[in-house]
């Protein structure tokens, strides 16, 4: 193939910028489910389940951290 022909292949980010935004993603998504549920099947019932350690503490920083790692593998100089 000529040099005239040949496609450009240079990608925004490096190998291990993907693996870091991905795996950033992936903690995000698991904060997510971590913090989901705990609401009562009746309305007229209060459960404190909803103010539990694992909603109110845990999934927070699960999703800051994997939001933190999102964004160190944007800003990241890729080698």
């Amino acid at each position: 193939m000529s040099e005239d022909k040949k496609l450009n292949t240079d990608f925004a980010f490096g190998k291990e910028n993907y693996i870091l935004i991905a795996a950033g993603t992936i903690l995000t998504v698991i904060g997510y489910f971590l913090i989901s549920g705990g609401g009562s099947d009746n309305p007229a019932v209060f459960s404190e389940e909803l103010f539990n350690t694992r909603r109110m503490f845990i999934a927070p920083i699960v999703i800051l951290v994997g939001l933190g790692i999102v964004g160190w593998g944007i800003l990241k100089k890729s080698k």
